[in-house]
């Protein structure tokens, strides 16, 4: 049953992607309506000019298409990032956003690179591994989830795909790197699998070598008593019977 503190994660997980969204929304309007084009902001790779788009040009789309091309998945992927993992989500998403702008203006071919899809690789790849690395329950969901929604992102790693279709695959190799590197740097923080431990007991299940629950020997747990072995010997005039005890 869902509780008030899972509607709260929920309504919060959602508010960094809105206001990405949002943004990415807000300047393709604005390019609309004033009849101008922002792309000039973009990654030029291997150029000073080209360095502002390190981080704006997750902001900056081709058209209407490619925003919501880009804003839906940036919508499902950054709010399961923000649900499952809130500690460490802002760092991740951060990171992800610089990374993947630098790496492209690395490594990139000529032109100009725009667009967020570098960073919607980078989620991808993130939450998809992260939760089989972790192994903990809801992560591990959320990873099958994606594989199964997102798994086809992989045709755009490919160069001659990407290529004939206009699309940067550079941009969706830094997410697909950044994705993984950083499930494995920060697979210790965030969720983890609940480690159950058992405690040993000792051969008589008392907590004690003795069996007798005071650590003594003496076989009843008063501490009064000598241990068996110093009962002394019956008398052989006179039926005797002992009673030795161990709980």
């Amino acid at each position: 049953m869902e509780t008030q503190d899972d509607k709260r994660l929920l309504k919060n997980s959602i508010i960094v992607p809105i206001i990405l969204v949002l943004t990415m929304l807000l300047v393709e309007i604005i390019e609309a309506v004033f009849h101008l084009d922002f792309s000039f902001l973009g990654i030029k790779p291997l150029s000073v000019e080209g360095l502002p788009g390190i981080f704006l040009f997750h902001f900056l789309h081709g058209d209407w298409e490619h925003l919501f091309a880009n804003s839906i998945p940036i919508l499902v992927l950054g709010s399961s990032l923000y649900y499952f993992y809130k500690p460490i989500a802002n760092k991740i998403l951060l990171i992800l956003m610089f990374s993947t702008g630098l790496i492209t203006w690395c490594l990139a071919r000529s032109g100009v690179h725009i667009g967020a899809s570098a960073l919607v690789y980078g989620l991808t790849f993130f939450l998809m591994l992260s939760g089989f690395i972790r192994r903990e329950k809801k992560t591990v969901i959320i990873s099958l989830i994606v594989v199964f929604l997102y798994g086809s992102l992989v045709w755009g790693l490919y160069p001659k795909y990407a290529i004939e279709n206009n699309i940067s695959w550079e941009g969706h190799l830094s997410g697909f790197i950044m994705g993984i590197v950083l499930a494995f740097f920060y697979r210790k923080e965030g969720p983890q699998r609940e480690e159950h431990v058992w405690e040993e007991e000792d051969e008589d299940g008392d907590g004690n070598e003795n069996g007798d629950g005071d650590g003594n020997g003496d076989g009843d747990g008063d501490g009064n008593e000598k241990p068996y072995w110093d009962i002394p010997e019956p008398d052989k005039d006179e039926l005797t019977v002992i009673y030795r005890f161990r709980k």
